[in-house]
């Protein structure tokens, strides 16, 4: 891939290019699974970046909260009588907009800081997926789908991709290993049900293989075999 051409990665992504660059890229991504490998991640990003679905209270229950109160009289209290508590409905509809309030502010927090990891995960996908010895290995997973290995020594890292057609089944998982020095490392474990993943291996050094196999949910300490996806690196 020259120069100039990876260059439209970002631009292509955001459908910021002409018909000619369009078409020149599209032919350059049949040829090249790194860069279809970068322009997936990175439209995965956008998408979730551009979500404005957030997990905050809805505007109308702050905005009921806060007309109730406006809407409650206020009780002075007399000039020579004791000091009286707020009525109860008036403390209760307070208490009711600081929790709203505390609330909205604790998740937003929350998902910046959601923000923030995407962003990370994606600038160090981003480096990998741009070092001059990047290697791409592709191979099938039993039952169907594929799992893919894209791998760099000099940035001593790799990202591993399955796309499993269907899940195991019967309470068992898919669980990813890498293999260093003939011994099996554990390198993530999916969730019942799940038949994707993306998965970032930093400090990858001498590994010579990949492999995927099927475990009992939450994984295992080493794998079962047959593996489902082998991958030699």
């Amino acid at each position: 891939m020259t120069a100039d051409v990876h260059s439209l990665i970002g631009a292509y992504v955001l459908d910021a290019v002409d018909d000619i660059e369009r078409a020149a890229f599209d032919r350059h991504l049949r040829e090249c699974p790194a860069c279809r490998l970068e322009v997936d991640e990175l439209r995965e990003a956008s998408a979730r970046l551009a979500e404005d679905a957030w997990s905050v209270p809805p505007p109308a229950l702050r905005g009921s909260v806060m007309d109730a109160i406006a809407a409650t009289r206020q009780v002075s209290p007399e000039p020579a009588a004791p000091k009286r508590q707020p009525p109860a409905r008036l403390r209760l509809l307070s208490a009711a907009a600081a929790v709203v309030v505390a609330a909205g502010g604790a998740v937003y927090a929350v998902q910046e800081l959601r923000v923030r990891a995407e962003h990370t995960r994606v600038e160090s996908l981003e480096t990998l997926l741009s070092a001059p010895d990047l290697t791409v290995h592709d191979e099938p997973v039993t039952g169907g789908g594929t799992v893919t290995v894209a791998v760099s020594r000099s940035r001593d890292a790799a990202v591993i991709t399955l796309n499993a057609a269907t899940a195991p089944g019967d309470g068992r998982v898919y669980q990813l290993w890498t293999i260093r020095a003939a011994k099996p490392v554990p390198e993530g474990t999916l969730t019942a049900g799940e038949t994707t993943t993306r998965q970032i291996v930093d400090g990858i050094g001498d590994a010579t293989d990949v492999g995927v196999s099927i475990e009992p949910s939450g994984g295992s300490t080493t794998p079962t075999m047959p593996l489902a996806a082998a991958v030699h690196l």
